[in-house]
C-alpha cells in the first residue's frame, strides 16, 4: 500500500472550537481534552473582533491573562502553566460567550510527523503485531491524541484542520486509527516519567522530506529556490478543471490500453492464459512483484436454489485501490479508495440458481496492491447463510503502469513545501516539548541528498517554532526488500548513513530499526518496539531518567596487519554477538574497493574483522544493505547502527 495516494481527508475536522454564538475563535489545536507543555509560558492564540479585549483564566492558578486584538482580529498572549497535572479548565471570552476548554492536562506536548510508518495506525490498513490486544489494553487517560487532517499548500497557512473536532482521550474507542509509533512512544514515557503526554500526529504516507521543509531552508540552495519559483508559477496556471480533463483523458488511454476491457476480453468463459492467486492478499504477495496497474481477478461460485430471485450480500473485504465488480458480466458496484470495505447488495432479480462468476477489476497505482481483506470475503444470503469467497480466484493482468503515460496527480503532497506549508507551520505557535520524526523511504532514492536536507529541515522547524533547540528523536530506516547475497552498493544504507551524521546536531536521537523490519512489507508491524527505542532517547535526553537508549555506534578503526579494529561508543553491558560469537554483516575491502563478507569477532569491547580474500584490508562495512543481518548488540540488547568506515562514492 502505497500512502503517496492518500487525497487529503478531512476525517469530520473543524477549524474551530468555538460555542455557536461565540465571538472568540480558537485554532482546531485548541479544543476540551488537549495537553498544554508543563512549566513554560505557553503560547495561546486566536481571533476575535478587532479591537476587543481577550482574557484568557486558567483554573490552576485562576490567574486572568488578557490581550487585544489587532486591526485584522487576531490576538495571542502566553499563559503560564505549572509542573504537570490536572485535569483544568481554560476560559476564553472577550466579554460575549466563552469558549471553554475542559479536561486539560499539563504535561509534555509531541509532535509526531513523517511519512506511512509514522501514519501507520494501530489497526485500520496498519495492524501492527497484536493489535487487538493493544487496542483492548490502550486504556492511557493520561496520553492525548490529536490527529491533524491531511492538506498541501503552496503558501503557509495559519489555520489547521483536525480530525475528531480537536484532541481525544486515549482509550480502546480512540486508539485504532492513530499513528502506533506515536502511541508506542508514549505509552513508555507515561509508564516511566509518569507525566501526561499529549500527541501531535502529522504525517503523510510516500512523502519526501522536500515538501515537509520550510520555503526559506529550502532557498538557501540556489537549485531549490529556483524550483521553489517554477512550482509557484506553475500553480498559477493549473486549475481543478484542467486536472480533471487531464485525468479523464489519462483514464481514457489505461482503459483503451486494459486486456480485459478489450473485446470483453476479461468477460470470456475461456480462461486460458489465465492464473491462480489465493485471495485475501496483495497481489505482489501472489506474484506479481513489484506491479502497478490493473489486475482482473474471477471465480466461479454456485448459487443455491433456495437463494433464487432473493437479494445477496457481496463482501470482498478491503482492496487496494480502486475496483469494479461484476456478477455474470453485469456491473455489481465500484468503489475508489483502498480503506474502503467493498460490500455490495445484489438485486434478486440478478440472482439465478446455479453456477455464476464474480469478476472483479482491481487498479492499483502505486504500492502494494489488491483484495487484501480485512473483512469476510463471502456472499450471504437473506436468510444469513454464507459462502465463502476466500480461497483461489483466476487472475490476469489488464494493463502495466508502465507501459503507460505517468498519471496525473491531484493536490500533490510531494511538491515542495506543501506539507510544511499546510500541515507544520500552523502549529509552530504552539509551545511543545519536541519531535518525533519518521521518513526516508522517499528519499532513498536521492539518499545522498538526504543529510543536508534533513539537517536543514530540522533548524529551520527549531528556527520557525522559535523554542530553541527543542529534542528532535527521529527512526533510522528499517530493514526492508530481498535480502542481497554479496555485499552491494545500497541506497537505504546510504540513507541510513545520512540519518545518522544528523546526531551531529544538538538534541537529536535516532532510534535504530534495521532489525525489526519485514522483507516484504515496507510496513513492519513490530511498531511497539519501534516506539520504545524512541523513548528510550527521550527518557534519557530529555526526562533524565538515565538508561541505555542507543546501541554501539561506530567510533573508530585500526589496521593491523590482516585485521581491522573496530571501537565503538554506546556499548553498555558490553558488545554482544546475536547468534553466536562469530557474527555475520561485516564486510572488508582493500585498495581495490571490492568488499568481501568478512568474520567478525568480539574482543573486549571491540570487533576484530578479517577475510582470507583481503590481505591488505582499508575499510569495514556493517549491515551495508538495504536489508542487513544484524548481530551486533549491546548489553541493553539495543543493536549496532549500520556504519561504513570508508567514504567512497558507489556506483
Amino acid at each position: 500500500m502505497n500512502l503517496k495516494k492518500y487525497l487529503p481527508v478531512l476525517i469530520g475536522g473543524l477549524l474551530l472550537n468555538t460555542g455557536v454564538f461565540a465571538k472568540v475563535v480558537m485554532p482546531g489545536v485548541f479544543s476540551d481534552n488537549m495537553v498544554l507543555q508543563q512549566k513554560t509560558m505557553a503560547r495561546v492564540w486566536g481571533t476575535a473582533d478587532a479591537g476587543k479585549t481577550v482574557s484568557i483564566t486558567s483554573s490552576w492558578n485562576n490567574k486572568t491573562y488578557t490581550t487585544v486584538a489587532d486591526a485584522d482580529g487576531n490576538w495571542k498572549t502566553k499563559i503560564k502553566t505549572p509542573s504537570y497535572g490536572g485535569p483544568y479548565k481554560v476560559t476564553i471570552t472577550d466579554g460575549s460567550d466563552p469558549v471553554v476548554l475542559n479536561n486539560v492536562l499539563i504535561g509534555e506536548v509531541w509532535v509526531c510527523s513523517g511519512q506511512s510508518n509514522m501514519e501507520m495506525p494501530v489497526a485500520g490498513w496498519g495492524q501492527v503485531n497484536n493489535y487487538k490486544e493493544e487496542i483492548a489494553s490502550a486504556d492511557y487517560p493520561e496520553i492525548r491524541l490529536l490527529q491533524v487532517s491531511q492538506a498541501n499548500n503552496l503558501v503557509p497557512q495559519t489555520g489547521v484542520k483536525v480530525a475528531n473536532n480537536g484532541w481525544m482521550v486515549c482509550s480502546p474507542q480512540t486508539i485504532g486509527e492513530f499513528s502506533a509509533v506515536a502511541y508506542f512512544f508514549a505509552r513508555e514515557i507515561s509508564k516511566q516519567a509518569k507525566i501526561p503526554v499529549g500527541l501531535i500526529s502529522s504525517n503523510w504516507g510516500g512523502t519526501i522530506i522536500e515538501a515537509w521543509s520550510d520555503g526559506n531552508t529550502l532557498s538557501n540552495n540556489p537549485v531549490f529556490s529556483t524550483r521553489i519559483r517554477e512550482q509557484q508559477e506553475a500553480a498559477k496556471t493549473e486549475t481543478a478543471t484542467t486536472f480533471a480533463q487531464k485525468l479523464e483523458n489519462w483514464n481514457k488511454t489505461a482503459s483503451a490500453a486494459d486486456w480485459g476491457y478489450i473485446n470483453n476480453n476479461a468477460f470470456n468463459p475461456d480462461t486460458t492464459g489465465w492464473r491462480n492467486m489465493l485471495l485475501p492478499q496483495f497481489f505482489e504477495k501472489g506474484g506479481l512483484n513489484d506491479f502497478d496497474g490493473v489486475v482482473w481477478f474471477r471465480k466461479k461460485i454456485t448459487i443455491p436454489a433456495a437463494w433464487a430471485g432473493k437479494d445477496v450480500k457481496l463482501s470482498l473485504g478491503k482492496i487496494d485501490d480502486n475496483e469494479i465488480t461484476w456478477l455474470n458480466g453485469e456491473k455489481i458496484g465500484a468503489t475508489d479508495g483502498f480503506l474502503q470495505s467493498r460490500n455490495y447488495t445484489i438485486p434478486g432479480a440478478k440472482v439465478k440458481a446455479g453456477e455464476a462468476v464474480i469478476t472483479v477489476r482491481v487498479f492499483d497505482s502505486g504500492g502494494n496492491g489488491g483484495l487484501y481483506g480485512g473483512d469476510d470475503m463471502q456472499l450471504v444470503s437473506a436468510s444469513g447463510e454464507k459462502i465463502s469467497l476466500a480461497g483461489n480466484w483466476d487472475y490476469k493482468v489488464g494493463v502495466n503502469m508502465r507501459s503507460l503515460p505517468p498519471m496525473p496527480v491531484a493536490n500533490d503532497p510531494n511538491k515542495m513545501t506543501v506539507l510544511y506549508n499546510a500541515m507544520i507551520n500552523p502549529l509552530t505557535p504552539m509551545t511543545i516539548r519536541g519531535v518525533i520524526w519518521y521518513q526516508g523511504e522517499s528519499n532513498a532514492v536521492r539518499a545522498r541528498q538526504y543529510n543536508e536536507l534533513f539537517e536543514g529541515m530540522i533548524n529551520g522547524w527549531r528556527g520557525i517554532w522559535n523554542e530553541g533547540k527543542f529534542p528532535f528523536y527521529f527512526v533510522q530506516l528499517a530493514n526492508w526488500q530481498k535480502r542481497a547475497a554479496d555485499p552491494i552498493p545500497s541506497d537505504w544504507a546510504e540513507l541510513r548513513e545520512a540519518q545518522a551524521k544528523a546526531l551531529e546536531l544538538p538534541n537529536t536521537g535516532m532510534a535504530v530499526a534495521a532489525d525489526l523490519g519485514e522483507t516484504d512489507n515496507i510496513h513492519p508491524k513490530n511498531k511497539q518496539e519501534v516506539g520504545r527505542r524512541l523513548a528510550l532517547v527521550a527518557l534519557d535526553k530529555t526526562y533524565h531518567i538515565s538508561q541505555p537508549y542507543s546501541g554501539p555506534m561506530y567510533k573508530s578503526q585500526k589496521i593491523a596487519g590482516d585485521q581491522i579494529e573496530l571501537s565503538f561508543n554506546f556499548t553498555d553491558g558490553g558488545l554482544k554477538a546475536q547468534g553466536g560469537e562469530t557474527m555475520q554483516g561485516f564486510a572488508i575491502a582493500g585498495d581495490d574497493m571490492k568488499f568481501h563478507w568478512a568474520t567478525a569477532v568480539i574482543k573486549g569491547d571491540k570487533v576484530i574483522v578479517s577475510s582470507p580474500d583481503v590481505k591488505s584490508p582499508v575499510a569495514v562495512r556493517y549491515a551495508w544493505a538495504n536489508n542487513p543481518v544484524i548481530t551486533l548488540y549491546n548489553g541493553a540488547g539495543l543493536p549496532a547502527s549500520p556504519f561504513r568506515t570508508d567514504n567512497w562514492v558507489d556506483k
